[in-house]
């Protein structure tokens, strides 16, 4: 191969203990988790919220982005699969002929941690935990905090497909050249669009296009300008990487026109409540 294509053969494992490993892929959901928190606390002291409020903003977004995520990949991509597999939902372990029993009691059943997740169900899962946290919480309209998480959502994007660059997974589509990416540890030969790169810096840019809306001018006053850019833009971008990438599901990869795949399609109606939200007719608070 020419000096245009990068061979990627990153461990995707930190450590491992016995069968159990750190992964460099939670290690971003951590530095995620932490850094967010620490840019939410900033917001909450400027909208004179109580920094203690953050703590169950914590639990309501990180609950539901895994409950949402999960069940994303189930009902969205792989419900042929799981219906046959109900307790694979909940369980982080696979049914594997001749696995070692685990506990004593789990034969056959091998641990392999929650292998399937999917973004466009945490699209789903946070905003409707997160109404009930503003209605318990804050006592402030739902987009109020819809607008200031998105910021953060967008930062959490570029940490996950990081970590999905680290996985070697969700990968782009054979460049047919000898520029791109070949990921040897997920068996590949060829180079590849890396597609999880693509998304990575797409997302680290709006999180600093959003980060300065809310900072340096009086979007952040207009309920559900800065949810609505949020999901324009980070739903236009997955939209249009997705024709570079490599179906994710096999058989599923066209549904519409032999052209649009999965995320393609459940992209489209996320776009068009950004923009609702970004233009509806709205009353700008006055300052006193």
């Amino acid at each position: 191969m020419s000096f245009l294509s990068i061979v990627w053969d990153w461990n995707p494992e930190i450590i491992k203990i016995g069968g159990f490993g750190i992964r460099w892929y939670s290690l971003m959901f951590v530095a995620a988790f932490i850094l967010g928190l620490h840019l939410m606390k900033k917001i909450y002291i400027n909208d004179k919220v109580p920094v203690e409020k953050l703590d169950p903003l914590f639990m309501y977004v990180f609950v539901s982005m895994l409950i949402g995520m999960r069940l994303g990949e189930v009902f969205f991509y792989n419900w042929g699969y799981y219906q046959n597999n109900l307790l694979e939902i909940f369980l982080p372990f696979k049914k594997q002929d001749g696995a070692t029993a685990l506990f004593g009691f789990l034969k056959d059943w091998k641990f392999t941690g929650f292998t399937g997740f999917a973004s466009h169900g945490a699209a789903v899962g946070i905003p409707l935990a997160l109404y009930f946290y503003a209605k318990k919480h804050l006592q402030k309209p739902w987009l109020f905090i819809l607008d200031r998480l998105g910021i953060m959502v967008a930062l959490a994007g570029f940490f996950i497909r990081l970590g999905n660059f680290f996985n070697s997974e969700i990968y782009g589509k054979a460049t047919g050249s000898s520029f791109g990416v070949i990921f040897k540890r997920a068996g590949e030969s060829e180079p590849r669009y890396p597609t999880q790169l693509y998304e990575a810096f797409s997302y680290l840019a709006l999180f600093f296009a959003l980060w300065y809306f809310y900072w340096k001018t009086d979007k952040k006053k207009q309920t559900g300008f800065l949810f609505g850019l949020f999901m324009v833009v980070l739903w236009s971008l997955r939209f249009f990487i997705e024709f570079l990438k490599e179906a994710q599901i096999e058989g599923r990869e066209d549904w519409v026109f032999n052209t649009l795949n999965t995320g393609q399609v459940l992209s489209i109606p996320l776009v068009m409540i950004g923009i609702w939200l970004m233009f509806r007719k709205t009353k700008i608070p006055q300052e006193d």
